[in-house]
């Protein structure tokens, strides 16, 4: 290959990178300000609608695993992107393999600082597996909207 050429193998290496882990947070947290300003812009009830339809625009992501999940202040499921049949079932006292109430930890960070991370385990949508995971949530008009990412 002479020099003229150099450049086509580092170009071919740049573009479409895979989604490395540590872009997870990154998406999770801007998934969330999308699902905000579409609760927003379209209402509260449209984007439960959206969240809870099986292939709307806020269920798991091919190759993310991550979704858009909403609570109550009171720990009830509105929304939830993979376990729809959670939806109107109190969960406040999930815990997580630790003992962690990561819901209860949700709605105090979100109540407190209007935004923020909680970290804790819990299973995998696609593999089951229990694993360490980070969720951003924001407080809405009395609901949290978050989205975590595995670790």
């Amino acid at each position: 290959m002479h020099a003229g050429n150099a450049w086509i193998p580092a170009l071919f290496c740049m573009t479409a990178p895979p989604l490395l882990a540590q872009d997870q947070p990154a998406r999770a947290l801007s998934l969330v300000k999308e699902a905000v300003a579409f609760a927003k812009s379209h209402g509260k009830e449209a984007l439960l609608r959206e969240i809870n339809h099986g292939q709307g625009r806020f269920h798991v992501k091919s190759g993310e695993e991550l979704y858009i999940f909403v609570y109550d202040l009171q720990g009830v499921c509105q929304a939830i992107g993979f376990q729809s049949q959670m939806v109107g079932t109190n969960r406040i006292g999930l815990r997580d393999p630790d003992g962690k109430h990561f819901l209860r930890d949700m709605i105090a960070v979100a109540r407190a600082k209007g935004s923020g991370w909680v970290d804790y385990k819990y299973p995998h949508p696609a593999t089951g597996k229990v694993r360490t995971k980070v969720s951003y949530v924001e407080l809405m008009e009395g609901w949290i909207i978050g989205c975590g990412a595995y670790k």
